[in-house]
């Protein structure tokens, strides 16, 4: 190799790769051979990975000018471009998009590694300097307070209304609202969106040159949930977070934003692009064979969740009783005329029970083992929780009050049979007043011992 190494000349041919050090040759190696295998050029010897080789600059053209192509025709996000660097997609990321896209009926969909980033994302394209933003009262605390956050950062300012007042939200919106912003169904009462009466409330508020847009986030309520996509009936954009239902098995962290709004998309995906959050391909990868089955999954959650909220709310020892499956809902009109499917989470309060011994009843139920108190939903396990302790735990007790939080036990339904569920709560129902507080530590140090995690 000394002649190529000679600053003062060089062999007219390239320095041949025989010639070179075995490990330069053994990585060159592997790199061609895993290009032969996948038919992609990834800059790994074994699995696919953040790059690509692009053989030169004439690829890196044609990617920057497909962008400029997707900002300039506003007929799709950039999100979809070929995978030139993982930071901006992958080919599994692209796999992904295109099912979502079916999925949601959508002209632009983005994936994020969360769903707490996407909605982070949208807002921060949505809420600019002076801005006005419509908050429906039952979303997500952390959605709440990213965006009251955010609106004291740039100026702009926040208006609560309660879910189902139409009359407040018409109300509350000015020239300077950007966006309305909702959830369906909402955690943990499980309220349903009229979905008419929003989108016939922002239409008659939007004015001319002024951007109003209706956001949904559809986490619980889910895209199977509706008789008609929501982008079809108006909703300007749709997020979800993809590791509940979408995802279904408590495994992989990811959301998205879905919309026919491609300008929104491409400042989204612009975003993106430099602060990061995209979804990498590894668990891309994993998400995509299993999406095929989220919607059984998902159904039989459903149909089994709907058993157990007829169940509860027969029983003497129940009180408040929430699901959308139930006649006595407060949304049932809308929920017969717009939904097909009731969704996996259910709440209820026990009758009697002040906010201790709700907690120390949902601390029982765990102790049935096939019930696990945890954090989510929509996943191969019900899960249990007691809705202060997990989500509101630093918010003053009267306003949880205020929001209807108070009290209140979570249950979101897995793929174990409805009859062994109803088993497990029935009993805790019937005997929670007989376990101690110690029995439960003891139960707790001894399922921990049994599993080896000390």
């Amino acid at each position: 190799m000394s002649a190529w190494l000679d600053p003062v000349g060089c062999p007219t041919e390239r320095p041949p790769l025989a010639a070179m050090s075995q490990r330069t040759r053994m990585l060159h190696a592997g790199l061609d051979a895993h290009a032969r295998r996948t038919g992609l050029p990834y800059l790994n010897p074994d699995e696919p990975t953040v790059q690509l080789d692009l053989f030169g600059s004439a690829r890196a053209i044609a990617w920057q000018e497909g962008k400029a192509a997707f900002l300039f025709a506003s007929e799709g996000c950039w999100s979809e471009l070929p995978h030139l660097y993982a930071r901006y997609g992958t080919t599994a990321t692209a796999a992904l998009i295109a099912a979502l896209k079916r999925l949601e009926h959508a002209s632009a969909v983005l994936v994020g590694d969360s769903g707490m980033q996407v909605t982070a994302l949208a807002f921060d394209v949505l809420m600019t300097p002076g801005s006005h933003a419509v908050l429906m009262r039952q979303v997500y605390n952390k959605t709440r307070s990213y965006l009251a956050w955010l609106a004291d950062r740039v100026g702009g300012r926040v208006t609560i209304v309660d879910d189902g007042d139409h009359e407040g939200l018409a109300a509350a919106i000015t020239p300077e609202t950007r966006f309305v912003f909702a959830e369906t169904f909402t955690n943990p009462l499980v309220r349903a969106q009229d979905l008419d009466r929003l989108r016939q409330v922002v239409k008659a508020r939007r004015e001319p040159g002024r951007s109003l847009r209706l956001v949904i986030d559809s986490t619980i309520a889910t895209p199977w949930a509706f008789k008609t996509p929501l982008l079809e009936q108006g909703v300007d954009i749709v997020l979800g977070s993809g590791t509940k239902s979408l995802g279904g098995t408590d495994r992989d962290l990811w959301g998205y934003v879905a919309t026919r709004d491609t300008p929104f998309a491409n400042a989204v995906m612009d975003l993106m692009a430099m602060r990061g959050g995209i979804l990498d391909w590894r668990r891309a990868a994993a998400i995509l064979p299993g999406l095929a089955d989220a919607d059984e999954r998902h159904a039989r959650r459903s149909a089994t969740a709907t058993r157990i909220a007829a169940f509860l709310s027969r029983h003497p020892k129940v009180s408040d009783i929430c699901h959308p499956s139930l006649p006595t809902h407060p949304d049932a009109d809308a929920i017969a005329r717009q939904y097909v499917r009731h969704g996996s989470m259910l709440s209820f309060r026990v009758a009697g029970a002040d906010e201790e011994q709700t907690r120390h009843i949902a601390d029982v139920l765990a102790t049935s083992t096939i019930v696990r108190y945890a954090l989510s939903f929509d996943g191969l396990a019900t899960k249990v929780n007691h809705h202060k302790t997990v989500s509101e735990y630093f918010t003053p007790g009267a306003e949880v009050k205020r929001s209807g939080f108070d009290r209140l036990i979570r249950l979101a339904v897995g793929l174990e049979d409805a009859d062994d569920l109803i088993a497990a709560l029935n009993w805790t129902l019937h005997h929670a007043d007989d376990v101690t507080a110690a029995e439960i530590e003891e139960w707790q140090r001894q399922r921990v011992e049994a599993l080896g995690l000390v």
